[in-house]
């Protein structure tokens, strides 16, 4: 019996040895993951906070925690089955499926810049009855959560890419870790960002002399930090999408546009050696931006040429 005893133990601490490595792999596997979405996870926390941009205070923390509940039904419930499955059965339809998101990412942003453009003068009245109003809300939430599952279903593609070679268990295991960290990270900080504004205000109240001048320079400076945040999600969903359909078509073959950015980004950097790393990041990111920006008008422009169907009205 003691004999019987101890090599149970045994087997106990060798599974218990097992799962603790099985765990480590998961952690390593959703960690070099994590990593290599970083980008589209820092476009993904620049484009929320345009969405709650106008509302009470009492109202933002909720309406980021409905589009954080919203992101993570996105990535668990519909793209982490559906990113399995595809890769399991049709892999081929991972990348056109992405340059459609890429696509519609494009025509957002170009929508926003054409609204912006041709911007329609309302009163100070209309604008605040429109923000306050529940219909208003839930038109940011849903528009929010759209634009997420684009994003998260990019992220949750480079995450699959980079661990393709697992198990389909493993798969499942370090895609919905990833889906939870990276949703939890994103909502946090965008979170912080938008009520940055009353930690201002609250640093202001102090007796220290030197918290009231940070409190009352954060309280100056959010307004700012939040629209200069309008505009950079505006550009990262164009850029994201754009670099989405540039890759997709050298994917299939079509490799002008990829060439002809690298091409230029290389030749920038060359000119300037110290700052090469720099340069050529920021001259591949604004030609995928303008490529991504011709898409998004191409599309606007095409919707605004197709003729509208006249709702009939009733007779008197």
């Amino acid at each position: 019996m003691p004999g019987g005893l101890a090599a149970l133990l045994d087997d106990v601490a060798a599974i218990a040895k097992l799962a603790a490595a099985s765990i480590d792999d998961v952690s390593a596997a959703a960690g070099r993951a994590g990593v290599k979405a970083a980008g589209v996870v820092v476009d993904d926390t620049a484009v929320t906070p345009r969405y709650v941009t106008g509302f009470t205070p009492d109202r933002e923390l909720p309406i980021i925690w409905r589009i954080a509940k919203g992101s993570l039904r996105n990535k668990l419930l519909i793209i982490l089955p559906l990113a399995l499955a595809l890769s399991a059965l049709l892999p081929w339809a991972i990348t056109p499926l992405l340059m459609l998101g890429g696509a519609y990412l494009c025509f957002e942003g170009a929508e926003k810049v054409w609204h912006e453009l041709a911007h329609r003068e309302e009163s100070l009245a209309e604008q605040a009855a429109e923000l306050n109003s529940a219909d208003h809300e839930h038109d940011m939430v849903v528009g929010a959560i759209r634009t997420d599952f684009i994003l998260s279903a990019e992220i949750m593609a480079i995450a699959l890419a980079e661990v393709a070679v697992e198990s389909l268990a493993m798969r499942a295991v370090i895609l919905a870790l990833v889906a939870v960290a990276i949703t939890f990270g994103v909502y946090g900080a965008v979170g912080l960002i938008v009520k940055m504004d009353d930690v201002g205000l609250h640093l202001a109240e102090r007796r220290n002399a030197g918290t009231r001048a940070l409190g009352r320079a954060l309280v100056h400076a959010m307004p700012k930090v939040m629209a200069l945040l309008s505009t950079v999600g505006i550009a990262a969903m164009i850029w994201v999408g754009g670099g989405i359909i540039v890759h997709g078509l050298e994917a299939f073959g079509v490799a002008g546009p990829a060439h002809l950015i690298h091409d230029l980004a290389a030749s920038a950097g060359h000119a300037v050696p110290v700052l090469q790393g720099l340069i050529e990041w920021t001259v591949g990111a604004a030609g995928s931006g303008l490529f991504g920006l011709a898409i998004g008008v191409l599309i606007v422009l095409g919707l605004k040429l197709v003729p509208r169907r006249r709702v009939p009205q009733p007779a008197a």
